[in-house]
């Protein structure tokens, strides 16, 4: 009867070992945000309120702020205004402020405590991830002071209220290939029933002239959706010798984990917000912290993977040797090219030689399969621009090869639709067209009107008003080269 008894209380005092949790308090509330409960509902409310709106996008992933909400509050706001949906988890991803390790620490011992109440951690994805990668496990002291995670929860609770699920994880390693390998355990849940939430702020101490300077090449890096043009964004700002420029995303580690989950597919990086500690009553010019708000989504927009810009320029570059040293059309089979490179679309081929214009011809009409218009165009550029004679066999060794892909031509109603330095403008109207690449406007330091006016009555010759009475169309430009890639 005795041993019965023991085994019984043996079974129980399993059950609760299984069941007992840590409740991991708050950190920073009375100094990030205020504890007071009331002042924190309406806090959190009336910053919601107020911020901007958007049009609606089924979000998958967020990047917001993480500063005391007297700073960065009203940009975080913005990105979580968008949400319009329920998810069933909610994974938030910041880099460590305080420990540093060959990997990422995710909670998975409790719920997390705001003066909101209690939020539940999904222990069994948390411990699942510490079980299947050797990069993920649980250190208490990543979590124990950190802020990067908790200031976001408030506006969770406030939107979700009891209907959430977290799963907090503090990215601790800078290490490239462990990044890489956390990217590739989390990509699994980065799908349409969890959002990822990614908290840093962007340039730390610099002088407000120069965080607006460096935290555009940050937020512009970003919407190419690379890791590559990431990474050199932040080497540029380091380059540039800053002065007192200590980071240009303390979350950087995590924001390079997202894009390595979202590159190379139809996702969006759409910059929603942008301040600096100085736009607060509090902050100094003199020194000053970035904060940025974006969300990322599923978009339809045409683009291309990086295997598939290599592939054209293999073409390319097979095209020219073919063309210039065997005097042939290069031949391709057609059914080993990928799907989308048969698709009709317009392009250019540059042609450079010792960073010199060596020829440039393309087509805007999209009659033909892009990667026919490849071999055509890079022909073209090397045989037939009037302005160079005709590459030789000697020269093809210093050639270097630039493709500039046009995207299917949307139809716009209005002018507001068009983004300077993004989209190329196409005018019909009857039988007479004309464009303008995107890079005109830049070049020429024009506003949208300029840039639709100059077009329509240089390019249409219908006048610079004619445009008022014809179609408009916008496209964008993918440009890039082997050394981009």
């Amino acid at each position: 009867m005795r041993s019965k008894f023991k085994i019984v209380q043996l079974f129980l005092l399993l059950f609760l070992l299984e069941n007992l949790h840590a409740l991991r308090p708050t950190a920073v509330a009375g100094s990030f945000y205020t504890n007071n409960k009331p002042e924190l509902q309406r806090e959190v409310n009336t910053l919601l309120r107020d911020a901007k709106t958007f049009p609606k996008q089924n979000i998958n992933a967020l990047i917001v702020p993480h500063a005391g909400y007297v700073f960065s509050a009203n940009v975080a706001s913005t990105a979580y205004k968008t949400l319009n949906k329920k998810y069933k988890n909610i994974f938030l991803i910041g880099s460590s402020h305080y420990t540093s390790f060959d990997g990422a620490s995710v909670y998975n011992i409790g719920d997390y405590k705001t003066p909101l109440g209690n939020v539940q951690v999904n222990r069994s994805i948390a411990s699942k991830l510490i079980k299947d990668s050797k990069y993920f496990v649980f250190r208490a002291e990543a979590h124990e002071k950190e802020h990067t995670l908790e200031v976001q929860l408030p506006f969770l609770q406030t939107i979700y209220g009891d209907d959430l699920k977290i799963v907090p994880i503090i990215i601790a390693t800078s290490n490239l290939q462990t990044i890489i390998s956390i990217s590739k355990t989390l990509s699994p849940y980065f799908n349409d029933d969890n959002l990822f939430i990614i908290s840093t702020d962007l340039s730390h101490y610099p002088t407000f002239r120069d965080a607006n300077i460096v935290d555009k090449n940050i937020l512009d890096s970003l919407v190419k959706n690379s890791p590559k043009k990431f990474v050199e964004a932040l080497a540029k700002n380091e380059d540039a010798k800053i002065e007192a420029l200590q980071t240009s995303a303390c979350g950087w580690t995590s924001l390079l984990t997202l894009l390595y989950m979202t590159q190379d597919k139809a996702y969006k990086y759409e910059t929603l917000e942008y301040k600096n500690s100085a736009h607060s009553k509090y902050g100094d010019k003199k020194r000053v912290v970035g904060y940025g708000a974006m969300r990322v989504y599923k978009s339809d927009e045409f683009f291309l993977t990086v295997k598939e810009k290599q592939e054209l320029l293999k073409i390319a570059k097979e095209s020219l040797y073919e063309a210039i040293i065997n005097k042939k059309r290069h031949v391709i089979d057609e059914s080993k090219v990928s799907a989308k490179l048969r698709e009709p679309l317009g392009a250019f081929v540059t042609l450079h030689k010792e960073n010199r214009l060596r020829g440039c011809i393309g087509t805007f009409e999209p009659d033909k399969p892009l990667y026919k218009v490849i071999v055509d165009m890079t022909i073209a550029s090397a045989l037939n621009d009037e302005r160079f004679k005709e590459v030789t066999p000697d020269e093809l060794k210093n050639i270097d090869i630039e493709v500039s892909v046009l995207t299917p031509r949307k139809k716009i109603s209005s002018l507001d639709e068009i983004v300077i330095g993004k989209h190329g403008i196409y005018i019909k109207k009857d039988s007479k067209t004309g464009t303008y690449l995107p890079h005109v406007a830049t070049q020429m330091k024009w506003n949208v009107k300029e840039f639709v006016g100059n077009c329509s009555n240089e390019k249409v010759g219908i006048g610079f008003d004619g445009y008022k009475d014809a179609e408009l169309f916008i496209y964008e430009a993918i440009v890039f080269d082997k050394k981009g890639l």
